[in-house]
């Protein structure tokens, strides 16, 4: 798409297309299904923007990035238009059309703009648990279930093994995590703050998925009081700060 379609877009929303250009405008929304594509983006764009960032206090550091594309992407064109368009209420359609560009090279995404959740961060290495003789069928029951994503099946497995072997800390922070996806969460917070509070390997993973139970939980401010306590050899480190960021 052209940089003047943006605008175009934005004059048929904002009714400032003639009853000719108007017909025009929607004829080729008619007859062409990507232009038509690309408008519908753009007015789902505009209307979750306005929404989201009708505050100006709100909005300054979005709109200050959003300058700065804008100015690489439309620098002369992006002024003639804007003398255009002084009679709107605000410039809005200078941010919508840049957040279009953005969208259009892949930069631009929808999470930037909204909350955290608890998925944007589930992502869990494959387990590989070490075969230990008469258990290896319960191992790699457990092993199996948990990497193909069945938690419930995982953390029967688990529950097994720890009866066999209750102080293995390996075995109780995949329980955690199982019951996490089970939304058992007093029991998986018991299981990771047992973890956290001790000295094993598992210390700080330990603390990174209680922070995330907490997520789940809609505990943001619990969570960032969690994330804030990963030290920063801690192999979860950078995405607790990239949660943190997001979180403040």
């Amino acid at each position: 798409m052209e940089e003047q379609d943006y605008i175009q877009f934005e004059d048929y929303l904002f009714g400032n297309l003639t009853e000719t250009e108007a017909k025009v405008f929607e004829n080729k929304l008619n007859t062409n299904s990507a232009f038509a594509e690309a408008f519908q983006t753009y007015k789902n764009l505009s209307h979750y923007l306005s929404d989201k960032y009708g505050n100006e206090t709100e909005s300054v550091a979005f709109k200050e990035n959003l300058n700065t594309i804008s100015s690489k992407y439309f620098k002369e064109k992006m002024v003639v238009t804007e003398e255009k368009s002084n009679g709107k209420s605000f410039t809005f359609y200078k941010y919508a059309i840049a957040a279009c560009v953005i969208l259009m090279f892949g930069v631009f995404t929808f999470s930037q703009f909204s909350s955290p959740s608890y998925s944007d961060f589930n992502n869990y290495d494959a387990v590989s648990l070490t075969v230990r003789g008469e258990n290896d069928d319960l191992l790699k029951t457990a092993e199996s279930a948990f990497n193909s994503r069945d938690f419930a099946s995982a953390e029967m497995a688990f529950a097994q093994l720890i009866q066999i072997d209750q102080n293995n800390v390996e075995f109780n922070l995949y329980s955690a995590i199982s019951n996490i996806e089970l939304d058992n969460y007093e029991k998986a917070d018991d299981l990771l703050t047992d973890i956290a509070n001790g000295n094993s390997v598992y210390k700080n993973k330990a603390i990174w998925y209680l922070a995330l139970s907490k997520l789940k939980q809609n505990d943001e401010l619990v969570c960032v009081d969690i994330l804030k306590t990963i030290p920063e050899d801690a192999d979860d480190y950078e995405r607790a700060q990239k949660l943190l960021n997001k979180l403040d």
